[in-house]
């Protein structure tokens, strides 16, 4: 349970699972359809990403309406999730993230103007985790580029916390056929 007394950093973030794109590189690779729906031992690979969220135990909203590119996917999930106070940003091809990281992340202790990031043997990986003063930039966001500028300008003002993991779940993205060979 939570009350109004406890602040923003002890209330669960949602996870925002953001499941639109084109895919151009699965299909270049020679990859048919989307690679959210190509086959991961036995199941879709946004299957394998949605399992590791609802282990984590944390609210969640997954965003699958077409958009503009990562940003507007990104500013329409935040949007929705209006009433959050901090936010996960999950991409779903990330199938072998683990429930564990995310709650690790979620559990960063940052206050709302800070943001935590995961990393796995020296490389950042996602979910990032935004707290509540970055939700204007977040839903303003639109066209190809995700949360990046949003992210580098909090580590500029060094509010970014490191949150270091043992997952390469990570890094794990499904962009071509290779990287599904190797997940």
């Amino acid at each position: 349970r939570h009350t109004a007394a406890m602040t923003t950093w002890n209330t669960p973030p949602t996870v925002i699972v953001l499941a639109w794109g084109r895919g151009d590189r699965f299909v270049a690779s020679g990859g048919t359809g989307s690679k959210l729906k190509a086959m991961l031992v036995g199941k879709p690979v946004l299957d394998h990403t949605l399992e590791a969220v609802r282990a984590s135990g944390l609210p969640w909203h997954l965003e699958d309406a077409g958009h503009a590119g990562m940003g507007g996917s990104l500013g329409a999930a935040v949007r929705a999730t209006a009433n959050a106070t901090r936010w996960l940003i999950l991409p779903a091809d990330l199938p072998l993230v683990q429930a564990a990281t995310l709650q690790k992340v979620a559990q960063a202790r940052q206050d709302s103007a800070a943001a935590a990031q995961p990393v796995y043997q020296g490389q950042r990986g996602h979910p990032v985790g935004f707290g509540a003063a970055s939700g204007a930039a977040l839903s303003a966001l639109s066209g190809p580029q995700g949360a990046a500028p949003v992210l580098r300008a909090l580590r500029e003002a060094g509010a970014v916390v490191d949150v270091a993991v043992d997952d390469a779940g990570i890094l794990t993205d499904i962009d071509t056929l290779g990287d599904l060979a190797r997940a």
